[in-house]
């Protein structure tokens, strides 16, 4: 029997080219949702931190997800209706939809794997047809809107791993039962690139391209 197939895609850089939630930080401060100057220096600082390996998740989640889980659902639902109109889909180009196209249609169950949290990019990986979606999981209060504080194990460096394996045992396999390819522009996603069968290094940072060069992955120049 063939093995099932996943075709695992990072979010952020890879099939766009952008951070979302970086973007989606600028956005609120043009709604007035946060004060600009410490906003912004906040999110570089964290954003610098990323690119680093040296990102407190935790504390990154806090404070990116405040202003939205403040607002209320109304409010905060209708204002990433017009980030996606007015920002992201200015960003989803052709070759990045055939390429996620391409492996549905071969089959394969596709899977969005971010770093970045559930409320952000769910709308985001509908616009692109993906409905299984491994985001930052959020804890939720007693109306069912986001606290802002991480449920479950973030899908970050290798908690990315983890969630995977979660996925598989749900349905009652292991990673020995399919076929895996990892598509990431990042280091930080270096755990899951090692452990599937078909690292691809796509539009890749400065210390992912010579690590991909070194070990003969495939590089993909989405962009």
């Amino acid at each position: 029997m063939n093995a099932r197939k996943l075709a695992l895609f990072d979010l952020d850089h890879t099939l766009i080219p952008m951070d979302s939630d970086y973007s989606w930080g600028e956005f609120t401060m043009g709604l007035g949702w946060v004060d600009p100057a410490e906003f912004k220096r906040q999110n570089d600082a964290f954003y610098a931190h990323y690119q680093n390996e040296t990102l407190d998740i935790d504390a990154y989640v806090r404070f990116s997800t405040a202003a939205f889980c403040a607002q209320g659902a109304e409010k905060a639902l209708a204002a990433h209706a017009k980030y996606m109109e007015q920002v992201v889909h200015t960003f989803i180009h052709p070759q990045a939809q055939a390429l996620v196209r391409q492996h549905q249609d071969a089959g394969d169950d596709v899977i969005i794997v971010t770093a970045t949290n559930e409320f952000v990019t769910r709308p985001i990986a509908k616009a692109f047809g993906v409905d299984e979606l491994m985001a930052v999981d959020l804890e939720r209060d007693s109306t069912g809107w986001f606290t802002g504080t991480i449920r479950g194990t973030p899908s970050f460096r290798e908690g990315k791993v983890t969630r995977v394996e979660e996925w598989l045992t749900a349905r009652g396999l292991d990673w020995s039962q399919v076929e895996t390819t990892f598509y990431s522009d990042s280091i930080n996603d270096l755990p899951l690139l090692e452990k599937v069968n078909h690292p691809v290094a796509t539009n890749p940072d400065a210390r992912l391209r010579p690590l991909a060069q070194a070990r003969g992955w495939r590089i993909l120049d989405l962009f």
